[in-house]
C-alpha cells in the first residue's frame, strides 16, 4: 500500500461547467474535469463534482463498452417506469417524477482523488452526467478541487 502523508490544503479552486444534453443518456464529463484539475496545478488532493439539478445525476461508469450504458438505462427503466400510475408529480410530462426518482437513487455529488496532478480514475472509469429527462437540457456541474 502506498501512503501519502497528509499536508495542509494550500490550493482551492472552483468552476462551473455548462453541459448541453441531448436528452436521456450519459454525457462524458471526464475531459472537462481533467482539464480543470490540470489547470489547477494541484498535485495531490480531491476533486468534487456536484450537479445543480434534481432530474439528472452523476456517476462513474465504464468507458469502453457502450453496452454498459445501454444496460444501465434498461435496468433503470425497469425499476423506475415513466408515467407510472402511482406518480402524482407530472408537471412537465410522464418522465418528470421518474427523473427525480432516478436522481435520488444515483448521486448528485461525487469525489475523485487527484493523484500526480491528474484524476485518480481507473483505466475503464469515466465521470458521466446522466440525463434522466427525454428532452435535452442545459445542466450546470460545479467542480471544486482542493489539495496541495
Amino acid at each position: 500500500m502506498k501512503r501519502v502523508e497528509a499536508t495542509a490544503v494550500t490550493h482551492l479552486a472552483q468552476t462551473t461547467v455548462v453541459v448541453a444534453t441531448a436528452g436521456r443518456g450519459l454525457v462524458n464529463l471526464t475531459p472537462q474535469a481533467a482539464d480543470f484539475v490540470r489547470d489547477s496545478r494541484l498535485n495531490t488532493g480531491l476533486l468534487t463534482a456536484f450537479v445543480r439539478h434534481t432530474s439528472c445525476s452523476l456517476l462513474i461508469a465504464e468507458n469502453a463498452d457502450p453496452d454498459v450504458h445501454r444496460d444501465l438505462e434498461a435496468w433503470m427503466a425497469s425499476q423506475v417506469q415513466d408515467g407510472h400510475a402511482m406518480f402524482r408529480h407530472r408537471a412537465e410530462g410522464p418522465d418528470d417524477m421518474s427523473a427525480h426518482i432516478r436522481s435520488v437513487l444515483t448521486a448528485t455529488s461525487l469525489s475523485i482523488p487527484v493523484i500526480n496532478g491528474g484524476l485518480g480514475l481507473g483505466t475503464w472509469q469515466s465521470l458521466y452526467l446522466w440525463e434522466h429527462r427525454y428532452q435535452g437540457h442545459r445542466r450546470e456541474v460545479c467542480f471544486t478541487v482542493m489539495g496541495a
